[in-house]
């Protein structure tokens, strides 16, 4: 628990901040986290195409047909992420692209761990937003089914169980090169449709 005197303390340490004071400072620094857009709040990051975006969007909300601001709130989420999975796959395609000596990364991946790790946070992130995606496509598809008067069947949750055998180890250590398996044996995972 913070005492009395650590709070005035960092409130005298706060009053004496250098951070930015101009508006152009401040739009400077808050994009100081930024690295690749894939969790901005904002669907376009700097090089993307607002038309390209727009055009897109216009695409999807077409083929989704939203009709109310409920169902025209998801498709847009929809875009949003798909949009966001479109970047995935760019990012992931300019990693596997950059030269190493006489080697792409793709030709030699496991051999830097940096571009490895690299390879695994993207694929977390384009798994996170494949997860967001398909929920609000599931959740407008429900509202859609229910506006035209058919019968919808509530979200159902499963529950997965993933065990890993002893010779499945052996091969992702000889072929990942670590101590480790990338798939923990028993797995527990939610899964809702």
């Amino acid at each position: 628990m913070t005492t009395e005197r650590q709070a005035w303390a960092n409130r005298l340490n706060a009053s004496r901040s250098t951070g930015p004071r101009t508006p152009e400072g401040k739009a400077r620094v808050a994009l100081n986290a930024r690295k690749h857009g894939l969790l901005s709040r904002e669907s376009m990051v700097k090089g993307e195409s607002e038309v390209d975006l727009s055009d897109f969007g216009k695409r999807l909300r077409a083929q989704l047909a939203p009709a109310g601001e409920l169902e025209l709130l998801l498709a847009n989420r929809i875009i949003s992420n798909a949009w966001r999975l479109r970047r995935a796959v760019g990012i992931e395609a300019a990693l596997l692209n950059v030269k190493r000596g006489d080697q792409t990364v793709l030709e030699d991946v496991f051999s830097w761990k940096s571009d490895r790790d690299r390879l695994q946070l993207i694929s977390r992130y384009e798994t996170t937003l494949e997860r967001s995606l398909y929920k609000a496509l599931h959740e407008l598809q429900r509202l859609q089914a229910a506006r035209e008067g058919q019968a919808v069947p509530l979200p159902q949750t499963v529950d997965l169980e993933v065990s890993v055998s002893r010779a499945d180890e052996q091969d992702e250590m000889a072929l990942f090169g670590e101590s480790r398996s990338i798939v923990e044996d028993n797995i527990e995972a939610v899964v809702s449709p």
